[in-house]
């Protein structure tokens, strides 16, 4: 697929690595409707996407909410002039250990459902339903090719402290195996992009020495960069006999 005819949805595209995908779209003269909670977020992107020869739109989204994620395609659909790409990029982090035992009392916490229910219902619920509501217009509307590419995470295959996060990442590289032949027929593929340690925001606030320890174990010797993750999903969407695989790009880090 041709990045300037590329109708794409990016949610979580108000900042970090979602901002970075939307503006490298455009730049690719791509159009893309980004959604996001940050209301503040989606007015700062589009500023910085002033004068790119793509064009961008911005809307109120969160995921989790089946109406808001209904409403949000249609309006996507309508603004653009159609939907052929959807780039399933938000989600959140509410870390903790399932069982805990402090070292000192001896108390022994778990982790709330709270947060397994939070960190599910974005990245995984919402996820899915941001993919039914985009497939379901596409086939509508007879759209094809089309493609989906999903965020998921090196942390699938199991990170401590991230019980809810890695089941989240773990279920959207399964999805995407799956929606590969269930959307098959339409003419619409499934991917998804696995990042490992990625300069952002988040990485940088890191404790010194555990960034440390952890760059060290990245056989390329660096943190990844937002555009390491922009070259990957820039593959997914033009290479149109990729299909239903999940790319890491974490410099060698899981081998």
């Amino acid at each position: 697929m041709n990045l300037a005819s590329v109708k794409c949805i990016v949610s979580g595209g108000a900042q970090g690595l979602g901002r970075h995908f939307a503006l490298r779209l455009c730049q690719s003269g791509a159009q893309v409707a980004i959604g996001d909670v940050n209301p503040q977020g989606l007015a700062d992107t589009m500023e910085l996407a002033r004068g790119i020869s793509g064009k961008l739109h911005a809307r109120a989204l969160d995921v989790s909410q089946e109406s808001e994620v209904r409403g949000f395609v249609e309006w996507a659909q309508g603004a653009m002039g159609g939907l052929n790409t959807v780039l399933n990029n938000a989600g959140i982090l509410r870390d903790g250990l399932l069982v805990k035992k402090d070292r000192h009392t001896g108390a022994v916490t778990v982790l709330p459902k709270e947060q397994w229910d939070a960190v599910l219902a974005v990245n995984l619920t919402g996820a899915t339903l941001l993919v039914r509501e985009a497939v379901r217009k596409m086939v509508e509307t007879g759209t094809r090719p089309g493609v989906v590419v999903s965020m998921s995470s090196i942390a699938r295959h199991g990170n401590r402290g991230q019980s809810n996060y890695v089941a989240a990442k773990a279920a959207l590289a399964a999805n995407t195996f799956t929606w590969a032949r269930d959307f098959g027929p339409f003419g619409i593929r499934a991917t998804a992009v696995a990042p490992g340690m990625i300069d952002t925001p988040m990485t940088r606030s890191m404790n010194p020495r555990a960034r440390e320890a952890l760059v060290s174990a990245i056989p390329t010797g660096r943190i990844g960069e937002p555009e390491d993750i922009w070259l990957a999903i820039k593959f997914c969407i033009e290479c149109e006999y990729f299909n239903g695989r999940t790319v890491d790009v974490d410099g060698g880090l899981t081998m």
